[in-house]
């Protein structure tokens, strides 16, 4: 099962707040079958408790630890939305659902870290036409 697929990504999206974006983004793991849907509400919990905003317009919702042993298999899911959100006084335009086990989110947040960190990578990101645009420079830069 691939981490990352067009069937989990979502190009201008318009949602109302940080929940409505987590909601969909957990949604997208449940349906791609990485995990079960009671993950999605432990993605809102950690939210609660700790703003999972990154940066440079990136959130990257996960469920709590607690919830580690819900996932099935390791999933990304990502959002890009029409208009920014707030995440905690922060705005994002770019939510990454994400699903990982044991150690593996370590090596997942990285990756995204480090493909988000170039501007021209994010804005190529946001200004992707289609989820196979998207699919491709996610893969392109995530095996830099």
């Amino acid at each position: 099962m691939n981490i990352l697929s067009k069937e989990k990504m979502k190009l201008n999206v318009q949602v109302q707040d940080k929940y409505a974006a987590i909601r969909l983004a957990g949604q997208l793991l449940v349906e791609a079958g990485h995990v079960p849907a009671e993950y999605v509400d432990a993605m809102i919990e950690r939210e609660n408790t700790s703003s999972t905003y990154l940066g440079a317009g990136l959130a990257m919702p996960h469920g709590t630890n607690e919830a580690k042993g819900l996932i099935r298999s390791t999933g990304m899911s990502v959002l890009v939305l029409a208009d920014e959100v707030d995440f905690s006084g922060e705005p994002a335009r770019l939510v990454i659902g994400l699903a990982a086990v044991g150690d593996e989110h370590m090596e997942v947040l990285s990756s995204v870290a480090m493909l988000v960190s170039e501007e021209a990578d994010m804005q190529r990101i946001l200004n992707a036409s289609s989820e196979e645009e998207l699919l491709e420079i996610f893969q392109e830069g995530m095996q830099a």
